[in-house]
């Protein structure tokens, strides 16, 4: 398996972080001292980013289109995560893990989408939703437990969504009910990513309904313990990512798998989410990239008209309007993901990455089909299925409307108490 470039803490790399010396100041050439352009990425990074760009190249792509038409994940491609590293990014090294920053995560979720959203979205799912959890919430014997599983070798799985509760996620029924030093829990959950593969599930459930929301818990659990695969959808797109519905049927878990506490799952699932969002985000980027990279080309060896198609001005400003866009949504998201890794507030700019993002990875892809003509419109190239990939940036962890009302609600903060200007006195 390929195996040429694991990824593991780098301690050349710290060391080079400790012996970085200020800059002295200079009245002749203006800069900020630590200030950089949000896409220069730091040596880590950008090895990060080379490892995935040819695990993608060389162990992903061949295996595509088969996965996308058998709607499966080829497990090869599991474990191949897995050897490289790629699943336990921020995960400390005493784990297992890669002990990596969240950006280093949103670039290795990038790098995957633009060969494939379907493993993108796998490794997103495990790493910015599954693994954040347990090391943010979890105690030291869980973690102890269970990230070097998630690091190493079993898919995790976030159970949130049910039939009755999508946006509104906290209006879910599944319950759990404390037998002796057990839960034992009843319910269904639907949309489930990751499900069919996974071997470790965190689930959502709630353990006193009187006190609504408050009453909602975080649980893990593993196949094992009677969680059934009731039926696995068949989708528009990233089609060999298992969603499934999952039932819960007298599903004993033990107490001590009670993550973060009684009563916490609704601010776990909240804070949480907003972080996926940057995951979901810099899917749908790595996706616009790839369907562009994939098109354009094409249309300077197309000829018409004794010309190269791509060379008309029609064309050639449809391109250059896409690669704004899809500059754009790079700078959104990756702006979103260092404030989040300096610890500053990101809720409105991962809505803003993950609206924007869906919007521009929908169009870029849309019109990477028409520049590609007919053959655009057939499955040998591959193009549709970037197109077909990229619905799904609009539902998932979170609407486009849901993530304008987020927008909305912190312009509204901002400005709706904000003093009324009058009229200067004469």
């Amino acid at each position: 398996m390929y195996r040429n470039s694991m990824l593991r803490p780098l301690g050349s790399l710290r060391a080079l972080r400790s012996t970085t010396r200020a800059r002295p100041f200079s009245s002749s050439i203006p800069r900020l001292d630590g200030v950089k352009p949000l896409d220069v990425l730091t040596d880590e990074e950008e090895m990060i980013r080379e490892t995935v760009q040819r695990f993608a190249n060389e162990v992903v792509k061949p295996r595509v289109r088969e996965m996308d038409e058998n709607e499966r994940m080829d497990p090869e491609i599991i474990k191949g995560l897995f050897e490289q590293g790629l699943m336990g990014i921020e995960t400390s090294a005493a784990h297992g893990g890669s002990e990596s920053s969240f950006t280093s995560a949103i670039i290795a979720i990038e790098e995957l989408a633009k060969v494939d959203p379907s493993v993108s979205v796998l490794c997103d799912v495990h790493n910015t939703l599954v693994n954040t959890v347990i090391r943010k919430y979890a105690t030291e014997t869980q973690k102890e437990k269970w990230l070097p599983l998630l690091a190493t070798e079993q898919l995790g799985s976030f159970c949130l969504s049910e039939a009755a509760s999508g946006s509104d996620a906290f209006a879910l029924q599944t319950k759990a009910q404390k037998v002796g030093n057990d839960y034992v829990l009843n319910g269904t959950k639907m949309w489930i990513t990751n499900s069919y593969e996974a071997s470790i599930f965190l689930i959502f459930a709630n353990i006193d309904p009187s006190k609504g929301y408050k009453g909602i818990t975080c649980f893990i659990g593993t196949k094992d313990m009677g969680i059934e695969i009731a039926k696995k959808e068949q989708k528009l797109g990233i089609r060999a990512s298992s969603t499934c519905t999952l039932n819960f049927d007298d599903v004993k878990i033990p107490a001590e798998n009670i993550i973060g506490g009684e009563g916490q799952g609704y601010k776990i699932a909240i804070e949480i989410l907003n972080e996926g969002r940057i995951g979901i985000a810099a899917q749908m980027l790595g996706l616009a990239q790839g369907a562009f990279a994939l098109s354009v080309p094409y249309t300077y060896t197309r000829n018409q008209f004794k010309q190269p198609i791509g060379t008309f001005q029609g064309m050639a400003f449809s391109f250059a309007e896409a690669a704004t866009q899809i500059e754009t949504a790079k700078l959104l998201t990756y702006n979103a993901a260092r404030r989040k890794e300096a610890g500053l507030s990101f809720v409105k700019e991962a809505a803003m990455a993950k609206w924007w993002a869906s919007k521009v990875a929908q169009e870029v892809s849309g019109n990477a089909i028409e520049w590609m003509g007919g053959l655009g419109f057939t499955r040998e190239t591959g193009v549709e299925k970037f197109w077909r990939d990229s619905k799904i940036g609009a539902i998932y962890e979170g609407t486009s409307n849901i993530q304008l009302q987020t927008i909305a609600k912190f312009i509204q903060k901002d400005f709706s108490s904000a003093s009324v200007i009058s009229e200067p006195s004469i």
